[in-house]
């Protein structure tokens, strides 16, 4: 493992003789102490992650209601028309059949009750209404047409996928996990790079540390860049932050499943510990590795401040996880509700009150910048080349724009009645399952690190 070779050299110079090389790789791996912009530590995420919540969020992301999601991978890429698709296996995506999906999220005319079931008429409605319904009471179904005005307002941070659409398809996504597809070099780099110099308020006259794309960065660079960073105000420094901790959870990933034997015999996907270094070792990066933890951990808390947020809506009566096998979704529902319960009791979440509270007409001009920028990160997923990249980029970054969405619908939360329909605030289906499943791949990230802690510590 060179990479490894050349961390321990840097670090302790004689590999042989020094007892302390694997605790000095260790910290030159690790993150710890509190997070910029926030009064939380990585090690309370840690404990909480990792012992309280990533086991039962596990489970429920293993239920029919959310390892099924409908999405459009053949939209075409609305800014530059040279993509190289990957012909790679592993970037290909298995759609389901239809008859592998249950029925009651294909149409959510199904009900639990007889009056429902009796009613032909609102089930062709919701049939016409499609796959927007997220299936709570009838009520609510014929408040779809409103929700769908609502959806399409300034209140949304993600540009809508068309999942009415002949070519959208149903995905299993137990069956199509994110992990090492193979696809890198120019074609991936152009997709971050017009992410980072296009949409994080970035001038151009300041290069980012280790852009592959760019020559010549360095020390000097690096200081201009964080100087300007940290110039930045706050909801700007967030969202760069936002955006380089999703591509970090996203390198956490493909490091925890890499591709590390292909013969005809079997595929072994397992830990890349050189990999893993290579994108996040402190002097192999050059420093760039631990920031990009730590901005993993700033995401974490974001999203896990806007399921804290968003927990009134689920506890409603009527709202269902609705797949047509009632005690199955009854047990789901209670799942849920009580990791959301589990994360409203963590003890230090981000304070997003310091968000757009200076002067009310500048505010309102930050949000919507705010808000087209990350609308705009969302469209370029439809540019990424490997399909199931493009899978879970389109997933992960819906499931963050849920999260903002949340955020900063606090007052229609707390405005909703008990029950019968929530006109101001509604969340589809779609958002409802990339919500979750977004963050439990940012959770499944926080438990890798852990994971390749102890690989690290175990290397002699």
């Amino acid at each position: 493992m060179p990479a490894l070779i050349r961390a321990r050299a840097a670090c302790t110079g004689d590999t042989k003789k020094n007892k302390s090389n694997v605790t000095c790789i260790h910290l030159l791996l690790s993150v710890s102490g509190y997070l910029d912009d926030c009064t939380c530590d990585v090690e309370t995420i840690d404990r909480f992650n990792n012992y309280r919540l990533f086991p039962r969020l596990q489970k429920l992301l293993e239920s029919d209601y959310f390892r099924y999601y409908k999405v459009n991978l053949k939209r075409p890429c609305p800014f530059w028309n040279d993509i190289s698709q990957c012909g790679r296996r592993d970037c290909a995506v298995k759609p389901c059949h239809s008859d592998e999906v249950p029925d009651g999220i294909k149409s959510a005319s199904y009900k639990y009750s007889e009056e429902a079931n009796s009613l032909i008429e609102e089930c062709e409605q919701a049939e016409r209404l499609g796959a927007v319904d997220e299936s709570l009471s009838e009520e609510t179904q014929k408040a779809v047409l409103q929700w769908t005005k609502h959806d399409d307002s300034s209140d949304n941070f993600c540009e809508a996928d068309d999942i009415q659409s002949p070519d959208a398809e149903y995905v299993d996504l137990l069956l199509n996990p994110e992990r090492y597809t193979g696809y890198k070099g120019p074609d991936a780099w152009k997709i971050w790079n017009v992410i980072y110099e296009e949409n994080c308020f970035k001038p151009q006259t300041i290069k980012r540390p280790l852009n592959p794309l760019a020559s010549g960065a360095g020390t000097s660079e690096e200081n201009t860049f964080y100087s300007w960073l940290e110039g930045l105000c706050v909801e700007k420094r967030a969202f760069y932050r936002l955006i380089s901790g999703l591509h970090a959870s996203i390198n956490v990933h493909l490091s925890a499943r890499y591709l590390l034997q292909d013969t005809w015999l079997e595929k072994k996907w397992g830990h890349n510990i050189t990999e893993f270094q290579q994108r996040f070792d402190g002097i192999l990066t050059e420093g760039e590795g631990p920031r990009r933890l730590k901005n993993l951990y700033f995401l974490y808390l974001i999203e896990l401040r806007a399921l804290s947020k968003v927990l009134p809506f689920f506890e409603r009566p009527d709202f269902q996880l609705f797949t047509g096998n009632k005690n199955q979704d009854e047990e789901n529902k209670m799942l849920l509700l009580e990791i959301l319960q589990e994360i409203k009791s963590f003890p230090l979440h981000f304070d997003e009150n310091s968000f757009f509270a200076g002067d009310k007409k500048e505010a309102y001009k930050l949000k919507e910048d705010f808000r087209l920028h990350f609308r705009n990160i969302s469209r370029i997923m439809d540019c990424v080349g490997c399909l199931k990249c493009r899978l879970w980029g389109k997933l992960q970054t819906q499931g963050l724009g849920t999260a903002l969405k949340i955020l900063f619908s606090e007052k229609l939360i707390a405005n909703m009645p008990e029950s019968g329909p929530s006109y101001e605030f509604h969340l589809t289906r779609q958002e409802i399952v990339s919500l979750f499943n977004a963050f439990g791949r940012i959770s499944t990230s926080v438990t890798e690190l852990e994971n390749f802690r102890n690989l690290l510590q175990n290397i002699h």
